[in-house]
């Protein structure tokens, strides 16, 4: 276990982890405005640009699970030093990257280390802070998840603006280095001991390996099968097939947690109705979220004209609106109950979406641009409100000893949305992100399918959610 620190110490740690923690999901987003920068310079193709976005979530969501296994089995330490190190290298890669291959196994690499190195630094923090403290961190440590995804595409804009894009990778080598260096210092030598017993017994935590490799091959064959559909059709072979392999990789993947002693994924906690709804929840929200930024950002820059550091700047009052929605929500669910939230949230949502997707029928003139960033702030407010109640109702509803695996869950499914939300846009508006593309209909339709699925999903967390509000001491950090 963790010596307890001098405060100092604590804090510097805090601040220490939290950096790492933000450049990871700094990571998400800060792809999204210099895509089409990437795309010209490398000359990659739609789909191949799809997956420069897939791919780091697609490994972190799959992985992310495992991670806080190998956290336990070996040590927070050893594992908060090797993800980051890794990660690190990996984004040297990603800026050197000469073609998709080579970009895109950069970004595979991120994922899986960022996947390592997350859940690691949260039992880190966990451990180092008692009582109020805790809470105090653990409410930092939640900030910078909004924080990192805001300032993702403005961050994005401002280095591809001026040294290029590159440089959004570039910028975590160094940063990666110090923070490697410092946390050697100040992090506790023995911080675990390996092969601790788990509930009691005398067993070492187990590995689920075949579980990770069979749900993140699932969910990337899913993926691949969505991205093809923008070319080949929703009934083509290229994608159906995939679509069918991901089915019975999730069945196998399925069958394989039933029967463990110690799966990556209890099955039980699946089959209580709010975790469910959720986890459900999480993945949708995510999916509208990160698909518009990427939807947003190519019409802004192909269709609109404008350079990387005017579209990351458009995006600011987006930013903002994610980050005030997410207070505003997690304000209110105390007081009405996520089902009034959540069903108004997606309500919102879906109107930000429809607007944008008004705005995208405009090809020329300042007002379709003012349209458009006024449909994603008023959509992302509502997102951001979403997400308070779909962690409020995982984790509101299970027990303090499950709460780590609920909430490592609703991360994975995250991780996940973004990944699979991107994929079907992308498809949705393949005809207008084919280099050289001049249309707006690929645009229109797909924030207007956003717009279809945030009702839809509205209408299930109304019928869904649990009525009432939780109790206050059961309500998640944000």
């Amino acid at each position: 276990m963790f010596t307890n620190p001098p405060a100092a110490d604590r804090w510097r740690l805090l601040a220490l982890l939290g950096v790492a923690q933000f450049m990871l999901v700094l990571d998400v987003t800060v792809v999204a405005v210099a895509l089409p920068d990437i795309g010209a310079e490398l000359s990659l193709s739609r789909s191949s640009l799809t997956w420069v976005v897939s791919a780091y979530t697609l490994m972190f969501g799959g992985l992310l699970l495992l991670g806080g296994r190998l956290a336990d089995l070996f040590g927070a330490r050893r594992v908060v030093l090797a993800g980051l190190t890794l990660f690190t290298a990996a984004s040297l890669v990603s800026g050197l990257a000469w073609n998709a291959e080579s970009l895109i196994g950069g970004r595979v690499v991120q994922g899986a280390a960022a996947a390592l190195l997350s859940p690691a630094a949260l039992s880190v923090v966990a451990t180092t802070f008692r009582g109020t403290e805790r809470n105090r961190a653990l409410g930092v440590w939640a900030a910078l998840g909004g924080a990192g995804s805001a300032a993702g595409v403005l961050v994005g804009g401002l280095l591809t603006a001026g040294p290029g894009w590159s440089w959004i990778f570039y910028v975590n080598v160094p940063v990666g280095i110090v923070l490697v260096a410092l946390l050697m210092r100040l992090m506790p030598p023995h911080d675990a001991s390996p092969g601790r017993p788990v509930d009691g017994g005398m067993r070492p935590p187990r590995l689920d390996v075949p579980g990770a490799v069979l749900v993140t091959a699932a969910t990337g064959a899913l993926i691949y099968g969505l991205v093809n559909a923008g070319d080949d059709g929703w009934t083509g072979a290229s994608t159906v097939v995939p679509a069918a392999v991901a089915l019975v990789l999730y069945t196998v993947f399925g069958a394989l947690q039933r029967r463990l002693r110690a799966p990556l994924i209890d099955p039980w906690i699946l089959t209580r109705r709010p975790v469910l709804t959720g986890v459900l929840l999480m993945l949708v929200l995510t999916a509208l979220l990160i698909s518009s930024f990427f939807l947003g950002s190519f019409f802004l820059q192909h269709v609109r004209g404008y350079s990387a550091l005017t579209t990351g700047l458009l995006f600011l009052p987006v930013a903002v609106a994610v980050a005030t929605g997410a207070h505003v929500g997690g304000r209110a669910v105390g007081r009405v109950g996520p089902r009034r939230i959540a069903a108004v949230a997606l309500t919102v949502a879906a109107a930000g979406l429809a607007l944008a997707a008004v705005a995208t029928t405009r090809h020329s003139g300042s007002a379709a641009t003012a349209l458009l960033v006024a449909g994603m702030s008023v959509a992302t407010a509502g997102l951001g409100s979403g997400f308070v109640t779909a962690t409020t109702t995982a984790l509101a509803h299970v027990d303090h000893h499950d709460a780590g695996l609920a909430s490592g869950i609703v991360n994975t499914f995250h991780e996940f949305g973004a990944a699979l939300g991107v994929a079907l846009a992308s498809s949705i508006a393949a005809a207008d992100l084919a280099p050289g593309a001049a249309g707006t209909d690929g645009f229109t339709g797909a924030f207007a399918a956003g717009a279809g699925a945030a009702v839809v999903a509205g209408m299930v967390a109304w019928a869904l959610v649990p009525a009432g509000r939780p109790a206050m001491a059961e309500l998640p950090l944000h």
